[in-house]
């Protein structure tokens, strides 16, 4: 009789339980079912399918046009490939912020349709009724703060939150006001370590930074930035891990050249 190993995904009881045992946090982004696959093998707790897909594989300058259907499609990529880590998928603009009801609506989509286990939306105070309603459906949610990219024209670009203190008081309180609405985890994005380290303090719920230093109870970065596969502007947050850009290329042009030269196929890649 054959045996086979039983799969445990992680849960957000899982997660939650890392904070409360001082146990770090790994968080990456993930468009795609091979690296996702890839992800799943090195044991990555939890895959974001992040709206950043949007600026990294869809080529826009903002993740403002990535719609709905964007996201469910390369979230059932990402779940396909991922059985052990805890998938969680970003809610894109206006899929939330119309009315309640839609959010509730097209939350309940990526666990429906997309075999997500959570979903991830953008914004303070404002939102908590919407986290309420989401989670009160059984549809766990990723709160997040900081630098929120869908709201990019409102903050005027692209800079780190929070220095103010009435500005870093506003955060501290939102990031309350979630975990009291519901929510299982908060990821801070750009603001001062210092402001992490306080609200990491303050809720019960886990962190998870980007840009906010080394107190938060977890860390998540973009795959792409982390691979080093984009050449163009890298966030001072960001450390690359690998320089995959200059190793794509010398591998392409070493292909380019075998087959403008007749090397490639050689008789070890081909049938007689």
């Amino acid at each position: 009789m054959s045996t086979q190993t039983k799969i445990i995904r992680k849960t957000i009881t899982d997660i939650k339980k890392m904070k409360a045992s001082g146990e770090k946090i790994s968080m990456l982004t993930a468009y795609d079912y091979a690296m996702a696959s890839i992800m799943d093998e090195c044991s990555i707790d939890i895959i974001l399918v992040g709206d950043s897909l949007g600026n990294v594989v869809l080529g826009y300058d903002t993740t403002l046009p990535v719609t709905m259907d964007d996201m469910l499609h390369h979230t059932k990529a990402v779940a396909r490939g991922a059985n052990n880590a805890l998938i969680v998928a970003d809610m894109p603009f206006l899929s939330y912020q119309v009315s309640v009801e839609e959010a509730v609506r097209n939350a309940g989509r990526f666990l429906k349709e997309a075999n997500a286990q959570s979903v991830k939306l953008e914004g303070g105070r404002e939102f908590s009724e919407t986290v309420r309603r989401i989670t009160d459906s059984g549809i766990p949610v990723m709160a997040h703060l900081g630098l929120t990219p869908q709201s990019i024209h409102q903050l005027g670009g692209y800079k780190v939150q929070g220095k103010k203190e009435d500005a870093a008081r506003k955060i501290i309180e939102d990031a309350i006001m979630l975990e009291e609405a519901g929510a299982f985890s908060v990821v801070l994005e750009c603001i001062p370590e210092g402001l992490a380290e306080e609200i990491t303090q303050s809720l019960t719920i886990p962190t998870i930074g980007i840009g906010a230093g080394v107190h938060c109870d977890g860390q998540v970065l973009v795959i792409n930035d982390l691979l080093g596969i984009n050449e163009r502007f890298t966030p001072k947050f960001v450390k690359k891990y690998a320089n995959l850009n200059s190793e794509i290329k010398k591998a392409v042009k070493n292909y380019i050249g075998e087959v403008k030269h007749g090397n490639f196929p050689d008789s070890e890649h081909s049938f007689k």
